[in-house]
């Protein structure tokens, strides 16, 4: 699919955040095509430095409130992402499929590398306040780096990757299902409707902007990392035509860790790092960690800042894994969860910015 250079309608660029609403004049509505983010309009601080403004893209990212303390999920292997369901008041996660674990239609356990490279998941509904309420497996769909979900009625529906690549386990298309408690869900599965808006992409999956009505799908092509915005009536349509697309360029080093993106407003935000490291290590704790926010404008391509992330330097094992946004208690949030060491497996704890 050729890249193309319609700019957005006003429409389009008009969005709620809870109570908060952004307008933009039908001046700014232009998107050059296939852009590259510039250096960062704001850069980073030091710790000496923290009086100056840290402001990525809407949210200020000088702290994070704690919203869900270090959390066990269905399995106890590492969670990848997390989602909110606002009108429920519930959280999604996933993570791939723990080792040794034999399903109702299988003949043997498999190895974790197995059900990695299968792109087998396990995702998890929580509370609010942390409580498991329900699970589902799902086998041949990805790894798990970003996704949704999109409440219907009475209806949950997942949007996450699909059509797991065998070589490396990272899903090729954009896969929409309704959750179902208890249930194994193979990526081929009737149930699953799967759209490829970015044909010969890797490393594709979704997010969704549900306050403004669009479909994020981040994606790597021709080595790079890319991002592209949809209306997801359109998405949903298979008008998938006049998509934008943006490159992540300087947002993502190329030593980074891409760990999670999320789209809200005018901007699409990035999350990178990686786990600490000992002390002789690139990334040891007592040096605060790799963990940045970026934020990239979509109306022009334009990096809106990049910053460290400094919440939460006392965990003992701090792999930034996922980003969302949350709308929950009328004010909008950015959040972004850490995977937690806790014995023989892994939790999920959740951090918010605001505005």
């Amino acid at each position: 699919m050729a890249d193309n250079q319609t700019p957005f309608s006003r429409r389009t660029l008009l969005f709620a955040g809870g109570a908060v609403a952004a307008g933009i004049a039908a001046s700014s509505l232009g998107w050059p095509r296939d852009t590259e983010p510039d250096e960062p309009d704001v850069t980073d601080v030091t710790d000496e430095q923290n009086a100056l403004p840290r402001i990525v893209g809407e949210f200020d990212i000088r702290s994070g409130t704690e919203i869900l303390t270090p959390t066990r999920l269905f399995n106890t292997t590492g969670p990848q992402s997390f989602a909110f369901d606002d009108v429920n008041g519930l959280v999604y996660t996933l993570q791939t499929l723990q080792a040794g674990i034999r399903l109702s239609d299988e003949d043997e356990p498999l190895a974790a590398t197995d059900r990695k490279d299968s792109g087998d998941m396990c995702l998890t509904r929580l509370t609010a306040a942390g409580k498991v309420t329900g699970h589902m497996y799902l086998r041949g769909f990805g790894h798990g780096i970003s996704f949704a979900v999109e409440p219907v009625g009475k209806r949950t529906h997942l949007w996450v990757e699909g059509k797991a690549d065998p070589k490396t386990g990272y899903g090729r298309s954009v896969a929409r299902t309704p959750f179902k408690d208890g249930a194994i869900l193979d990526s081929s599965d009737s149930a699953v409707t799967h759209f490829d808006p970015v044909p010969s992409a890797s490393d594709v999956s979704p997010s969704l902007d549900l306050a403004g009505g669009r479909v994020l799908v981040s994606h790597e092509r021709g080595g790079e990392r890319r991002f592209a915005v949809y209306q997801m009536e359109d998405f949903l349509a298979g008008r998938t035509e006049s998509a934008q697309f943006v490159k992540a360029g300087v947002q993502v080093k190329e030593e980074e860790w891409f760990q999670g993106c999320a789209l809200h407003g005018n901007f699409i935000y990035i999350l990178t790092g990686n786990p600490y490291t000992d002390k002789n290590g690139k990334n040891p704790r007592k040096s605060g960690g790799n963990t940045y926010i970026s934020a990239i404008d979509v109306t022009t391509g334009k990096a809106q800042g990049r910053q460290r992330v400094t919440a939460a330097p006392d965990l003992p094992y701090r792999e930034p894994e996922g980003m969302a946004v949350t709308l929950a208690g009328g004010r909008v949030g950015l959040c972004i969860g850490f995977s937690v060491k806790n014995e023989d497996r892994r939790e999920l704890t959740l951090y918010r910015f605001t505005a």
